[in-house]
């Protein structure tokens, strides 16, 4: 079945080529031209890659501190006891805590966006895996968000640091900002997060890596950059 869309997301549509492929800086002022929504919408990239998820050494994921933030205010909570939690505390942590905070959780009060636990902490957090898990709440090391250096990681979360993650078709979608940044802040954003994802690519990988990218607000189409373009973005 085909989705239906509102008129204003057809007209927005119709001022974008969608078989052509443009710039950073150029996607950035096509995708704010078609950004009609009455709020300040959320700019999501979306990569798709030539890799093969099935293969555990192909699962690309991992979190990134965008230069200009995504606009977000993010609500952290830490579990954390002792000196820990005080740092978390005047860090600008919004929720702390340790078995309170489990039992919190256990009766649905889930408050934050975003998570992080001292390595001590990670036995009781394992009793709400299944709860924080599905959510992408579940604090992690390789994300950084398993650490004892509570209040840099805060201070990451706050200023806008992402996590991406390819799906199942390969294929990551994140968020990078809002319609209102400037154009240069979008595409600065969007710049280190291709870096990012460059970066990343898995040596087991075959044939062409990065296969497209688009752009787009929450409501509105996508736009296509060039992939090509790996440096230069703010150049039209």
């Amino acid at each position: 079945m085909t989705k239906k869309r509102g008129k204003n997301y057809r007209s927005a549509a119709e001022t974008i080529d969608r078989t052509a492929v443009y710039s950073p800086r150029e996607a950035v002022k096509l995708m704010k031209g078609a950004a009609r929504a009455k709020f300040d919408e959320t700019v999501e990239v979306h990569f798709r890659l030539g890799i093969d998820t099935r293969k555990a050494d192909q699962n690309i994921r991992g979190s990134i501190s965008l230069p200009h933030g995504t606009g977000k205010t993010v609500r952290v909570a830490v579990f954390a006891e002792g000196e820990k939690a005080r740092e978390a505390e005047e860090a600008g942590a919004d929720v702390i805590g340790s078995d309170e905070l489990v039992a919190a959780i256990q009766a649905g009060d889930i408050n934050f966006d975003a998570a992080i636990a001292t390595p001590n902490m990670m036995a009781k957090v394992g009793r709400i895996g299944k709860i924080l898990g599905p959510r992408g709440l579940m604090p992690n090391p390789k994300l950084g968000t398993v650490t004892m250096d509570v209040a840099k990681m805060v201070g990451e979360l706050k200023a806008g640091r992402v996590e991406y993650r390819a799906d199942r078709y390969g294929i990551c979608h994140v968020p990078m900002g809002r319609v209102s940044f400037s154009d240069e802040q979008i595409v600065e954003n969007y710049a280190a997060l291709y870096t990012e994802i460059l970066r990343v690519k898995p040596a087991s990988a075959k044939g062409r890596y990065v296969k497209s990218i688009s752009m787009s607000s929450t409501m509105g189409p996508g736009v296509k950059i060039d992939p090509s373009v790996q440096r230069d973005f703010l150049a039209e």
